[in-house]
C-alpha cells in the first residue's frame, strides 16, 4: 500500500514537472512622447574662448648680459619709452671706451698722413721728389682715412651697443608675462618680458577640424558670431571672424580661430578674460531636435522609438545625428513630421511592446476638480 502511495505522488510530482507555465504579460508601461514637427531647425554652438590683446611681442635685450634691475611685473602698466629691465652694462662699457680710443689713434694716424701729403705735395711741386712718392703718401692718406671710418663706425656701434643695455619698451600696454629675473645671464634676443599692446582685443578659441569649413562660410556671414563674456550681465558683444589658422595645433589637433570685438568691445573687455563665442547656425529644413534622452545606441546605429497611434505599439526607427545643442540631438534625417517619439525609458522597451501615453498626476488631478465643479 505504502509502495503504491508513493508511486502516485513521484508521478504527480513529473505531471506538474512538465506542464507548461505560461509567462506572465509584458506590462503597458507609460512613456514620455513627444511629435516631430515641420518646423526649421537651427542651433547655436559655443565654445571656450580667451581674450588677447591683437597685438603681442616678446621683449629680450639686443645683447647678452646679466641681468641687474627689473623695473616691472606680471599686470604692470607701461608707457612707450619706459624702461623695463636693465643689464650689467660695465663689460660693454669698457668696450666703448676701448672704440673710442682706437677712433682717436685712428684720427692722430689720418692728421699725421693729411699733413703729410701737403708736404709732399709742395716738394713734388718744386720737383724736390718724384711722382711714385707722391703717389705713395696719397695711398697712406687714404689707408688713414678707411682707417678712420672704420674707427667711426666701431665707436658708434659700441656705443648703441652700450645703450642696449637698458630695456626699454617699444609701446604702451600691459606686462602680461615674465620670463627672466635679476641675476640670470641671458643672450641676445632671449625673452624676458612678454607685453600686450594697447588697442584692439580679439577672442581666441579652437575648433574641431570637422567645423572649421563651417565657420569658414559662415564668417562671410554678418551677425554670426557672438562673444559672451564670462561674469559679465551684458548682452554679446557682436563679433567678426578675423583670422583662422592654416594648420592644426599638433597636440590638441585643432583650428585656432581669432574673433575680432572691434572697438567698442574692445573697451569692456580685459585681457586674459574667459569667453563663450556663440556661433549661430543656418536653419535647415528638414532637421529636428529631439531630447538627447530619446537616443538609442544599437548595433553601431542611432534609434528612436516611434509609437504607433493606432496599435499603442512601439517601433525602433534609425536616424541620422549631425550634432548636439546643449541637451538636445540634432537630427537631419530618419523622421517625417507627425511621428511620436518617445523621449524617456527607451532602454527598457522592445520592438512591439504596448504602451501608453504618460499623464501627469498633477495635470490628471487638476483635470478630475475641474470637471466635478463643472457638474455641480
Amino acid at each position: 500500500m505504502r509502495l503504491v502511495l508513493l508511486t502516485s505522488l513521484v508521478a504527480a510530482s513529473v505531471l506538474v514537472g512538465c506542464a507548461k507555465t505560461e509567462p506572465a504579460p509584458e506590462p503597458v508601461r507609460a512613456v514620455r512622447t513627444v511629435t516631430v514637427s515641420d518646423d526649421a531647425a537651427g542651433g547655436v554652438h559655443e565654445y571656450a574662448g580667451e581674450v588677447r590683446a591683437r597685438t603681442e611681442s616678446k621683449l629680450g635685450f639686443r645683447v647678452g648680459g646679466k641681468i641687474v634691475r627689473r623695473h616691472v611685473d606680471a599686470g604692470s602698466t607701461v608707457k612707450a619709452g619706459q624702461v623695463l629691465a636693465q643689464l650689467d652694462p660695465q663689460d660693454l662699457r669698457l668696450n666703448q671706451d676701448a672704440a673710442r680710443a682706437a677712433l682717436a689713434a685712428a684720427q692722430a694716424n689720418h692728421d699725421q698722413a693729411l699733413a703729410d701729403h701737403k708736404r709732399y705735395k709742395d716738394l713734388r711741386d718744386q720737383d724736390f721728389i718724384s711722382s711714385a712718392e707722391l703717389e705713395r703718401r696719397e695711398t697712406a692718406l687714404k689707408a688713414a682715412r678707411a682707417q678712420l671710418d672704420q674707427a667711426k663706425a666701431q665707436a658708434s656701434a659700441q656705443g648703441n651697443q652700450a645703450g642696449y643695455t637698458a630695456l626699454v619698451a617699444d609701446a604702451s600696454g600691459v606686462i602680461t608675462g615674465v620670463d627672466a629675473e635679476p641675476g640670470m645671464v641671458v643672450g641676445a634676443g632671449t625673452p624676458v618680458l612678454r607685453l600686450a599692446h594697447d588697442g584692439p582685443r580679439d577672442v581666441v578659441f579652437s575648433v574641431p577640424e570637422d567645423k572649421v569649413g563651417l565657420v569658414k562660410a559662415l564668417a562671410e556671414t554678418p551677425g554670426r558670431f557672438k562673444v559672451r563674456l564670462w561674469g559679465a550681465d551684458a548682452e554679446p558683444l557682436p563679433a567678426t571672424i578675423r583670422e583662422i589658422a592654416a594648420a592644426a595645433d599638433p597636440v590638441t589637433r585643432t583650428f585656432a580661430v581669432k574673433a575680432d570685438l572691434g572697438r567698442a568691445g574692445s573697451d569692456r573687455v580685459r585681457l586674459g578674460q574667459t569667453a563663450t563665442v556663440l556661433v549661430e547656425m543656418p536653419k535647415t529644413i528638414g532637421v529636428n531636435k529631439l531630447p538627447l534622452s530619446a537616443l538609442k545606441h544599437e548595433q553601431g546605429r542611432t534609434i528612436v522609438w516611434v509609437v504607433d497611434k493606432a496599435s499603442m505599439t512601439v517601433k525602433a526607427q534609425p536616424v541620422q545625428v549631425a550634432g548636439a545643442d546643449g541637451n538636445e540631438a540634432v537630427v537631419s534625417g530618419g523622421l517625417v513630421a507627425g511621428q511620436v517619439v518617445v523621449t524617456a525609458g527607451v532602454h527598457v522597451l522592445n520592438p512591439g511592446q504596448k504602451v501608453k501615453f504618460y499623464v501627469d498626476p498633477r495635470v490628471a488631478t487638476t483635470a478630475a476638480t475641474t470637471a466635478a465643479v463643472t457638474v455641480k
